[in-house]
């Protein structure tokens, strides 16, 4: 059941994301992918959150060392997003770091700066 619930959440995000691939193409920068990407999820109605603060805790403490979250949709999937070469294993460990330190239960690793967005897609479940 709670597996249909992400299904029903991812499956618009990444519409919005495919749409954002289709209109800009690959070749742009990070940020410019992350506005239009919000712009695309606000239209579809969907809350989100960008660059979301996520404390570490070392040990006993609560510390701020500036980690954020790119964005965070529906306070349940967090969107890493990427344009760049290729996708490498570090950037899979990022996101599995945020989905430990957050709590969140889906990820999305998106890389716009691939021909076909469905190739640069990664998702991870906590």
């Amino acid at each position: 059941m709670e597996s249909f619930r992400y299904e029903k959440l991812i499956a618009p995000v990444i519409a919005a994301a495919m749409e954002v691939h289709r209109e800009l193409g690959p070749g742009l920068t990070e940020s410019i992918y992350e506005e239009c990407l919000c712009h695309e999820l606000a239209t579809r109605g969907l809350m989100f959150h960008r660059h979301v603060p996520l404390p570490v805790h070392y040990k006993k403490a609560k510390l701020d060392c500036g980690l954020q979250m790119d964005l965070v949709v529906e306070d349940m999937v967090i969107l890493v997003v990427e344009a760049i070469e290729r996708i490498l294993p570090v950037h899979e460990a990022q996101l599995a770091t945020y989905l430990k330190m957050s709590g969140k239960p889906i990820g999305l690793l998106i890389n716009f700066n691939v021909p076909m967005l469905k190739d640069g897609i990664i998702r991870q479940v906590k």
